[in-house]
């Protein structure tokens, strides 16, 4: 052994085989409105116990857990908030986002990992033919919903950053909009953008219950159906991918943009939004994870690199593919001209 490196540990090994008991004490604290009940101030193991009516031995045990994995701080007299859980988990503030586990605990996502020695060997989701492809899943209507509070930001960034301050007329076509959020941006950012969203029908009424929220409802249309198979239409100045691309292999990723190629207009812009690891696959590491949630939940899916997106992008007719980094997010857009 090298003189200076490190002795050997069984923690990381033991960190991982009990990491499901994060989860389940972040579900159980959500579920109970722990950071919510606490609110402001400071709470004893006891008062929380009787406002959350449970027991006080397990509130106690539940919120130390909690402080030990970071999302409460103790004091003498009992626990308060961090920042990030009163702005994202206590349910009176306007980032919310606890919703959120009813689509990452939801069964047809959490039973993908049940058989992941499964899916390694097959190289795709056991958990069913499709996964959470199958059409019209009800599994993207929650998703949509859950979702919204914490993709309104990235919506109006990206239409910062694609559209800016311009006002001129354009014509968007928003691909597998889901909550709606980033063609409802580029509406309210450009009184003369017309918006056209493609999704499920159960899910283009919560893009609709959006649009109508964000006052641009009268220019804000839709197109039911599979991505991959209803008429967009043509002449698009912009079109939006986001969140969608990751879920399907290359060879299917080159089909749908040489499919949006033909609807855009002369000059026409695509932007693809997606979750962009670095060339290595392991760095950033919270991007990065997410190819092993392709793996677990899609037959072919996976988080693809700039060089990827790149060529299936030139594949399909497009050149001059740029990458922009969204400030404070995770993700990342990927832009190309017709």
């Amino acid at each position: 052994m090298p003189q200076n490196s490190p002795t050997p540990s069984p923690s990381l090994f033991m960190k991982a085989t009990n990491a499901y008991q994060e989860t389940a004490a972040i579900k159980a604290a959500i579920e109970l409105q722990i950071f919510t009940t606490i609110n402001q101030g400071i709470e004893s193991a006891e008062s929380l116990a009787q406002k959350c009516q449970t027991s006080e031995r397990g509130m106690r045990i539940l919120c130390d857990y909690l402080t030990i994995i970071g999302f409460l701080e103790k004091e003498l007299s009992g626990y308060r908030l961090t920042p990030d859980s009163a702005m994202f988990l206590d349910q009176g503030s306007n980032t919310y986002i606890g919703n959120i586990i009813e689509f990452f605990l939801s069964p047809l996502i959490t039973n993908g990992f049940n058989n992941l020695t499964g899916a390694v060997r097959q190289g795709g989701t056991v958990v069913s033919a499709e996964g959470t492809l199958s059409p019209d899943n009800s599994v993207w209507v929650n998703f949509a919903k859950v979702m919204t509070p914490i993709m309104i930001m990235p919506g109006k960034v990206t239409a910062q950053i694609v559209n800016g301050d311009s006002q001129q007329s354009i014509k968007v076509l928003d691909i597998s909009a889901g909550h709606g959020l980033f063609g409802i941006a580029f509406a309210e950012q450009n009184p003369n953008a017309v918006i056209y969203a493609v999704d499920w029908e159960p899910v283009l009424e919560v893009a609709q219950q959006n649009a109508q929220l964000h006052g641009v409802s009268d220019r804000y249309h839709t197109i039911s159906g599979s991505a991959f198979e209803v008429d967009y239409g043509s002449d698009y100045d912009l079109v939006l991918i986001p969140n969608f691309l990751h879920h399907f292999d290359m060879e299917t990723c080159e089909k749908l943009l040489r499919k949006v190629h033909h609807s855009l207009s002369v000059n026409g812009k695509v932007i693809v939004l997606a979750l962009i690891p670095n060339s290595d696959r392991v760095t950033p590491p919270f991007i990065s994870y997410f190819a092993l949630q392709m793996l677990a939940t899609t037959p072919s899916g996976d988080a693809y690199t700039f060089a990827e997106y790149e060529s299936m992008l030139n594949n399909a007719g497009f050149s001059h593919c740029q990458l922009h980094s969204l400030p404070s997010i995770p993700y990342q857009l990927v832009s190309a001209i017709c």
